[in-house]
């Protein structure tokens, strides 16, 4: 039943990709709901449970399968080169917009503080997934996209030790085991570099090559042999798979071409097929055990923590008010804080329920907001009256020839131009040099 429900509704969302493409419609959501209303407490039609296998294995599959081909668009010398934002984003953004959920969790929602440093650090990522129009359109500013895609990618490593930590400190453990944590970390991080610098080296050789018809199954291999590694290791997947991602967009740009394609494709059936699994865990009676402070504290883990946060790490960043109003809003939770979530609940914690519907709440609320607004974000960055015509045709012009050009450098309307007497060169990352 749940591979003929997935596939009814994979073919509806097919057949309105075109109209929510360009609409506030969302294929995410349409799943989500789907999920809702097809879950074992509305109609019955899936047998689903927060505690059955699939979930947590769908859900950590999409999240590795969406960190993986995100890293690809990332390599090394991009993250070198505008480091400045997502720096900021992560190392100011990221703990702050943990303590101030914690706050709301704590003053609003009544949780001990324990649990609540503990849903404010589930709640922490944040998932590029929920705003595919703003980060896949070249018309937004490319320090935008890349601001948030590399903090997304890299952000669900980091907190998972804060999530563990918290737990711990939850459980009452005296041993909040800070070496495991470090040691799964570099695991990971070696894991995903590792492993397609080596492939990536073998096919190189004379003795290797990949046929037209498997090199984009090259990237397929490499991803399930770090996933694989990982979990016999006990590394971090979720670092592991934007790390490995992020080292064939380095060293195999022909691989991650021949890729590019199918890996995106493969990371939509994952993650739609893990938002109908997690539409199915709620229902009506699902909401309606969360008491109205539960509802006021997802409000404002969306409306009020991240904004709050990302407003004092990006003071005097150099980021046009649009960009950074953008940034601000666009914090999505997704299947970081759905793992990290499903981990709380098999914790056995006596808040662990509680601390599991508050999570789910305010995933939904994300999701229905952040993947229905994207669009319209997007496109308030393409205003044909703020750009005259003389403009595109030149870059019309220009195109062919400033192709790959590695001085190219973004302009405020997301377009690439080559850096020229008569403007200031501006790095990547919105500072003037």
């Amino acid at each position: 039943m749940l591979l003929l429900s997935f596939a009814a509704v994979l073919l509806l969302a097919v057949l309105v990709s075109a109209v929510a493409h360009r609409t506030i419609l969302s294929t995410a959501a349409l799943f989500l709901v789907a999920g809702f209303l097809l879950g074992p407490q509305t109609t019955g039609v899936l047998d689903v449970r927060a505690d059955s296998s699939i979930v947590n294995t769908l859900a950590e599959l999409a999240l590795f399968a969406v960190l993986f081909t995100d890293g690809m668009r990332v390599g090394w010398s991009d993250l070198r080169s505008a480091w400045r934002l997502p720096g900021r984003a992560l190392g100011w953004g990221l703990p702050l917009t943990l303590v101030i959920t914690a706050v709301l969790a704590h003053y609003v929602a009544g949780l001990a503080w324990p649990e609540a440093l503990l849903i404010g650090a589930v709640l922490a990522p944040t998932d590029p997934v929920f705003a595919a129009a703003l980060v896949g359109n070249e018309k937004v500013p490319y320090r935008l996209r890349h601001l948030l895609n590399v903090e997304s990618g890299i952000n669900d490593g980091l907190a998972l030790p804060f999530v563990i930590l918290f737990l711990a400190v939850a459980t009452g453990s005296g041993d909040l085991h800070l070496g495991d944590l470090a040691t799964e970390l570099a695991i990971g991080l070696v894991i995903g570099v590792a492993v397609p610098a080596l492939a990536i080296a073998l096919e190189r050789t004379r003795w290797f090559a990949a046929s037209a018809l498997y090199e984009p199954l090259n990237g397929v291999a490499i991803g399930l042999l770090v996933l694989a590694l990982g979990q016999a290791t006990h590394g971090n997947l979720f670092l592991a798979a934007f790390a490995a991602g992020s080292t064939i967009a380095t060293f195999g740009p022909r691989q991650r071409a021949a890729f590019e394609h199918f890996g995106e494709s493969v990371s939509e059936l994952l993650k739609l097929a893990a938002l109908l699994v997690f539409g199915a865990l709620i229902s009506i009676e699902f909401l309606g055990e969360i008491s109205w402070p539960g509802w006021v504290f997802a409000v404002l883990a969306i409306f009020v923590a991240r904004p709050v946060a990302l407003a004092i790490a990006f003071v005097r960043s150099g980021l046009a008010p649009r960009e950074q109003a953008a940034a601000m809003w666009f914090g999505p939770k997704g299947f970081a804080s759905v793992v990290y979530g499903l981990l709380v609940l098999k914790s056995g914690i006596s808040a662990a329920d509680e601390v599991f519907h508050l999570v789910a709440l305010t995933i939904v609320i994300s999701i229905l907001l952040h993947s229905s607004t994207d669009v319209v974000v997007a496109n308030a960055f393409d205003d044909e009256r703020e750009t005259p015509a003389w403009h595109h045709a030149l870059r019309r012009r220009s195109a062919p020839a400033t192709a790959g050009n590695a001085d190219d450098v973004p302009d405020d309307t997301g377009g690439a131009g080559p850096v020229g007497a008569a403007e200031p060169a501006r790095r990547p990352d919105g500072d003037q040099d």
